[in-house]
C-alpha cells in the first residue's frame, strides 16, 4: 500500500510568534514617527495660541500705534508699568478679582468633590448615570444663555420678583445691586460648572483598588468612616493638583462669566481684570495699558503657582514638580 502522508502546517501560535516579529521589526524600522506625527497637531495648536501670541509682548515697552504696527511704533521703556500701579481704578479692579475667585475657590471647589463622592456612592447604575447627565448638562450652556436665565428670574419683571410682588413684598434688582453681584456669581458658576467638574473626582475615586473598601467593610467601617479614611486621602493628590492649576487662573478664570452678567452699576464690586483689559484695550484702545496688566497677569498667576507648590511639597510631600 502506498502511505499518503499529510502535509504539514505550521501551529497557529507559530504564525502568531511570526506576525507579532514582524510588527516589532516594522515598529524598530519606523520607531515612534507615527506617534510623533499625531502629536504634532496638539503641539502646534499650543504653540500657536499659547507662544506665538508672546511675541506682541514688546507693546508692554512701545507706545502701541495699531496703525504704526510693533516696528514703527514708539519704545518708551516702563512708563506703561507706572501709569498701571499708579491708577487707584488697577487696583479696585485687581481686589474685586482676588475677592472673587476666592469666594468661588471656598464655596465652588469642594462641591465637585462632594457630588463625585456621592455619585459613585449610588448603587442603583440608573440613578447614578441619570444623576451624572443631568449635572454635566449645564456645562454645554453657554454663559450668554445663563446670562439670559438669570435676566429672566433676577430681572427687574423676573420670576423672583413676580413672586415678591405677588406676595406683596417691594421688586428688589438683583443684577443692579453691586452688593450683591459677587454672590449672584458664585451661584451662577456652581450651577453651571460643579456637575462638570466633578468628573475628574469620579474617575479617581473609581481607580482605587476595591479591597480597600471590602477590607473597611469587613472590619465593620461605616460608609461614612470609608468616605473619611480611604476615599477622600486617595482622591488627596488630585484635589491637590487641581487647586495649583486653580490658582495659577486666579487672576483671569470667570472673565467671561462676568463679562455676560456684569453691567456699569456693579463696575464697583463686579469688574474684574478680564473686563477692565477688554473695556480699556478694544473699547478705549489703550493697548499699551492693557497689555501691561495681561502682562502683570501672567507673572502673578506663574507666582502663585510656584509658591502652592512649594507649600504643598513642603508640608504634604504633593507637588506638580
Amino acid at each position: 500500500m502506498e502511505t499518503q502522508h499529510a502535509v504539514r502546517r505550521p501551529p497557529r501560535r507559530t504564525a502568531a510568534l511570526s506576525r507579532t516579529a514582524t510588527h516589532r521589526s516594522d515598529q524598530k524600522r519606523f520607531g515612534n514617527g507615527e506617534l510623533l506625527l499625531m502629536s504634532l497637531i496638539p503641539f502646534g495648536f499650543v504653540i500657536l495660541f499659547q507662544y506665538v501670541p508672546m511675541l506682541g509682548l514688546v507693546i508692554v515697552f512701545q507706545d502701541f500705534d495699531i496703525f504704526q504696527g510693533f516696528r514703527e511704533s514708539e519704545w518708551v521703556g516702563f512708563p506703561n508699568f507706572a501709569e498701571v500701579f499708579g491708577d487707584r481704578r488697577f487696583w479696585a479692579v485687581l481686589r474685586n478679582t482676588l475677592v472673587i475667585n476666592i469666594y468661588k475657590t471656598i464655596f465652588f471647589f469642594p462641591i465637585p468633590i462632594v457630588l463625585a463622592i456621592v455619585i459613585t456612592e449610588i448603587k442603583n447604575r440608573f440613578v447614578q448615570r441619570a444623576s451624572q447627565t443631568i449635572l454635566y448638562l449645564p456645562h454645554f450652556v453657554s454663559w450668554i444663555v445663563v446670562a439670559g436665565l438669570a435676566f429672566t428670574i433676577l430681572g427687574s419683571n423676573g420670576t423672583l420678583n413676580q413672586l415678591r410682588s405677588a406676595l406683596g413684598l417691594e421688586r428688589v434688582l438683583y443684577l443692579t445691586q453691586p452688593e450683591l453681584f459677587r454672590g449672584i456669581i458664585v451661584l451662577t458658576a456652581i450651577w453651571k460648572e460643579s456637575g462638570w467638574g466633578s468628573i475628574i473626582f469620579i474617575a479617581s475615586i473609581i481607580s482605587i483598588d476595591p479591597q480597600l473598601f471590602e477590607a473597611a467593610t469587613i472590619d465593620g467601617a461605616s460608609r461614612l468612616r470609608r468616605i473619611i479614611s480611604i476615599t477622600i486621602p486617595s482622591i488627596a493628590p488630585t484635589i491637590v493638583l487641581l487647586l495649583l492649576i486653580r490658582l495659577g487662573y486666579i487672576l483671569i478664570w470667570g472673565t467671561e462669566q462676568v463679562l455676560a452678567l456684569y453691567n456699569p452699576t456693579v463696575y464697583e464690586t463686579g469688574d474684574v481684570i478680564g473686563t477692565y483689559v477688554f473695556r480699556t484695550g478694544l473699547g478705549a484702545q489703550r493697548y499699551s495699558y492693557s497689555a501691561t496688566i495681561g502682562f502683570f497677569n501672567s507673572l502673578v498667576g506663574m507666582m502663585m503657582i510656584v509658591t502652592a507648590n512649594a507649600i504643598t511639597r513642603r508640608f504634604m510631600d504633593r507637588s506638580i514638580w
